[in-house]
């Protein structure tokens, strides 16, 4: 038998410790919720992507009565990034949530398809991308998408090849 630990490394900031350029980011994140489609959950989420050359990228989640057809937020911003802007990279993905008329207290985690998402995203480009999670009370940032997904299901893995782990 094998046991394996798996560390995940998270930082907590105050608003007011974020640089400039992440309270942006974040502010454009927490705008986006009010672009939220969702009549059925009230559970707004909004997600913003800051570019390789500084373009910022906004998405927001996307319900349907016919609930698998709906979009959550990180999807629709990253999909939206890749297909106007493929040549560049995604730096950093913030993500905020506002329902019963304020933000979130606490940062809200994206939803395991999503982490998949932003995973395959950042193999994409061969580089980590950082993640903003937003809540009024604090804000947590992840190095890297891997961070939220540490076994993961990548491309080698559909060439049967074994992975280091």
């Amino acid at each position: 038998m094998k046991e394996f630990t798996i560390d995940t490394r998270i930082r907590s900031f105050a608003w007011e410790e974020l640089s400039e350029a992440d309270r942006r980011l974040v502010e454009e994140a927490k705008r986006k919720t009010q672009d939220s489609y969702s009549p059925y959950s009230h559970f707004c989420v909004g997600a913003a992507a800051r570019l390789s050359d500084g373009t910022i990228v906004g998405g927001c989640n996307q319900e349907n009565a016919a609930y698998p057809s709906g979009l959550c937020a990180e999807r629709t911003v990253l999909f939206a990034a890749g297909a106007m802007h493929p040549e560049l990279a995604v730096e950093t993905l913030a993500i905020a949530a506002y329902t019963d008329g304020h933000f979130t207290e606490d940062p809200v985690s994206p939803c395991g398809a999503c982490r998949q998402v932003m995973l395959e995203t950042e193999n994409r480009y061969g580089k980590p991308m950082r993640v903003l999670l937003y809540g009024a009370n604090h804000v947590y940032e992840f190095s890297s998408a891997e961070s939220l997904l540490p076994f993961s299901f990548i491309s080698e893995d559909l060439k049967g090849g074994v992975r280091a782990r």
